[in-house]
């Protein structure tokens, strides 16, 4: 569609995208194709493109986690200018951590840059470089305990899809490094190129709610198996009696052991994991056409709008928003 972009920069703003051995695939070529197809989007309509991006690496040939090997352009200068230094993440990034001459390049380069940001658990990287201390950020729902373990000094949000802290940009999980590269887009071009972007992808230029709509109840599933029977009795009977009570008599302990293990065993109380369960199937029935009347009787939140305060609270967007833009009726 035609669009009245922004005069674009001039020079184009240079996007470096760091990558290394077992990179997560998406990281990687996620950003790269918003940058690219603004580039196209922008070009059509001024005959400039905006971005010079390319991928870089300390080695020329990277094979990701997903097996396939792509060519990567050698470690710039640290003390070149750049605008955008992208670290990606991905299975290698524990060993990438251990680099120190990898970690010595992105404390440097990242010095020179106008801006950086971190795709899911690239985070680490930045962190460990010590870019991220003090100030707010994100990483992949599924190490935000170890990531608050390992950098304390940070103040990780687990919830938001991507997260601004000054020049700093981290994202959530994966595919969220679409959305941090779009936001990034808006930042530079403005929100009609952005949108512009987003519709030729067929993706939301900001997408409702947090990544815990997308991980909900997932934690308790894979944090051990003392209480999958309880976990699988609270998901079957959501409409019933939920009391501490009730779920210590399922769990054959008493109410104090039950608190206890409970929270030693799945890191949240029994209580929270109730509205979780809830909120999850709330989601699934919501996904799958139901009206809200009938998930709150369905999910025993005894209201429309308990149902409606748990939801902002879990998911970060209202059950009818939730339905319309995700009911697959």
């Amino acid at each position: 569609m035609p669009i009245s972009p922004r005069l674009p920069p001039s020079p184009p703003l240079g996007i470096e995208i760091l990558a290394f051995p077992e990179v997560q695939l998406l990281d990687v070529a996620g950003p790269l194709q918003v940058f690219a197809t603004a580039n196209e989007i922008v070009a059509a309509a001024t005959g400039a493109r905006p971005y010079l991006p390319r991928v870089v690496a300390d080695r020329p040939g990277i094979a990701t986690s997903a097996g396939l090997v792509f060519a990567a352009s050698e470690l710039p200068g640290a003390n070149l200018k750049v605008h955008t230094l992208l670290i990606a993440g991905g299975r290698g990034v524990d060993a990438a951590c251990g680099d120190r001459q990898l970690i010595g390049w992105i404390r440097r380069r990242a010095a020179a840059a106008s801006r950086v940001a971190s795709v899911c658990s690239g985070a680490f990287l930045l962190a460990e470089a010590g870019l991220l201390d003090g100030r707010r950020a994100a990483t992949h729902w599924g190490r935000c305990d170890e990531f608050s373990r390992r950098f304390p000094q940070v103040r990780l949000e687990p919830d938001p899809i991507f997260v601004c802290d000054g020049n700093v940009w981290t994202s959530a999980g994966i595919t969220a490094g679409i959305d941090l590269a779009l936001a990034l887009v808006e930042d530079d071009l403005g929100r009609e190129t952005a949108m512009a972007v987003a519709r030729h992808l067929v993706v939301f230029l900001k997408r409702p709610g947090g990544q815990a709509q997308f991980s909900t109840a997932l934690a308790l599933q894979t944090a051990g198996t003392r209480f999958a029977h309880l976990n699988a009795w609270i998901a079957e009977n959501l409409d019933g009696d939920m009391s501490v009570g009730r779920l210590a008599q399922v769990a054959g302990m008493s109410e104090r052991s039950l608190l206890r293990h409970y929270r030693q065993e799945t890191g949240t109380s029994p209580a929270h994991a109730v509205e979780r369960i809830r909120i999850e199937t709330a989601r699934r029935m919501l996904e799958e056409g139901a009206t809200v009347k009938r998930v709150v009787r369905r999910c025993g939140f005894g209201s429309e709008e308990t149902l409606r305060r748990a939801f902002l609270r879990q998911v970060g967007v209202a059950p009818a928003a939730y339905r319309e833009r995700f009911s697959r009726t």
